[in-house]
């Protein structure tokens, strides 16, 4: 399998890549955290780069590109560790491009691509941990259209976005509804996460919403899945850049007066570190390629790639804190930010220890013996 980027896809790249490097440097990110974790401004210019449009059709305003793009997008992103939920917006794109009415498709859509309207998935519950099935928020019809009551934990930049996909059951199935921030009935308490990053826990009471898809567990799988490869993506770039911060610290700083990477064993653990790159890439790689496989088959994909990249995040930000040493956890440090995005990002949408439980119960008649 050819595994080259096309012209259009590096170009991407390069036009990301320089726009973090230009825009987005370690000094601006630290002002936007001080600020509370959140730059609408910085989501404009994402825009303007044509990003937040990346999944939408051209007669909507936007790109029409793929998950492929969208990868080469994240993991840019990832190496600049940026704030701003663009992944969120790959999951809005992905999910009303694919399940809403053509009227809820001609009044979001522009406005996302365009930058106007920043929309997140509002999914998570506390007793649910992980799990999709498990919802406790509930809708029922309200006139012409629907009202959404229950709570909504660590909703990415909540307190901010214009509007939320909101899973909510209905006689006992889910269904999945689109909720204005500014509707009657919403309330959001925003809050400054482990790295850095804004999130919110949104209360709905009996607020208007508007019905997406009946079929509620089925695009909430495919939005948790837009978000698994995003994700993936998002932390390569990030553990790219780890990588390089510890190699470039390996080769400056000296003990016994000589630098720290002239250390045989230091640098067997950057030859450990550099495989466990490897496999988080290639198996990014993969739940790119398998997001539009059928249902069961991308499910057991974005299983697969997510605890691989979770073993991976683990292992390389600890090992890049313990080559460190004492600077490696200091605030003024880029490395120390990089080790907290990665111990959030190996939270999102499911822990390890989550998925490796999916990749065991998906496994079925292909597990144990062979006779």
């Amino acid at each position: 399998m050819d595994f080259n980027f096309s012209d259009d896809q590096e170009q991407l790249r390069d036009a990301v890549r320089k726009w973090v490097d230009k825009g987005y440097d370690f000094e601006r990110r630290r002002a936007i955290v001080k600020a509370g974790g959140f730059d609408r401004g910085i989501y404009g210019q994402l825009a303007e780069l044509g990003l937040a449009g990346l999944y939408i059709a051209e007669e909507h305003g936007g790109m029409g590109m793929g998950p492929v793009e969208a990868m080469v997008v994240m993991e840019e992103l990832g190496r600049g560790i940026v704030m701003e939920p663009l992944a969120q917006t790959l999951i809005a794109s992905g999910v009303l491009s694919g399940y809403a009415n053509d009227d809820l498709k001609s009044a979001w859509l522009p406005r996302i691509a365009s930058g106007e309207a920043l929309v997140v998935l509002a999914h998570q519950e506390r007793k649910a941990r992980y799990r999709l099935d498990l919802c406790e928020a509930k809708a029922s019809p309200a006139g012409n259209g629907w009202s959404v009551t229950g709570d909504k934990s660590i909703v990415p930049a909540g307190d901010q976005v214009d509007a939320f996909l909101v899973p909510a059951t209905v006689d006992g199935k889910i269904a999945l509804f689109l909720v204005e921030r500014s509707a009657q009935g919403v309330n959001a308490r925003g809050y400054v996460t482990q790295d850095g990053s804004r999130a919110a826990e949104v209360k709905f009471q009996s607020a208007p919403a508007a019905l997406v898809t009946k079929d509620g567990l089925t695009a909430l799988e495919h939005a948790v899945d837009i978000g698994i490869a995003a994700t993936c993506a998002e932390a390569v770039g990030a553990l790219d850049k780890t990588m390089a911060l510890t190699a470039e610290y390996m080769n400056t700083r000296k003990q016994f007066g000589v630098t720290l990477s002239t250390f045989q064993a230091l640098r067997h653990r950057m030859a450990d570190m550099k495989m466990q790159l490897e496999l988080a890439r290639s198996m990014s790689y993969y739940a790119t390629l398998k997001l539009n496989a059928p249902t069961e088959e991308r499910r057991r994909a974005m299983g697969r790639a997510k605890y691989q990249l979770g073993v991976s995040m683990r292992f390389i930000g600890q090992q890049s804190v313990q080559m460190h040493g004492g600077i490696g956890v200091t605030d003024e440090y880029a490395g120390s930010h990089y080790f907290k995005k990665l111990t959030q990002l190996e939270m999102t949408f499911g822990d390890t220890l989550h998925h490796l439980g999916e990749v065991s119960a998906r496994m079925q008649d292909t597990a144990g013996v062979f006779a």
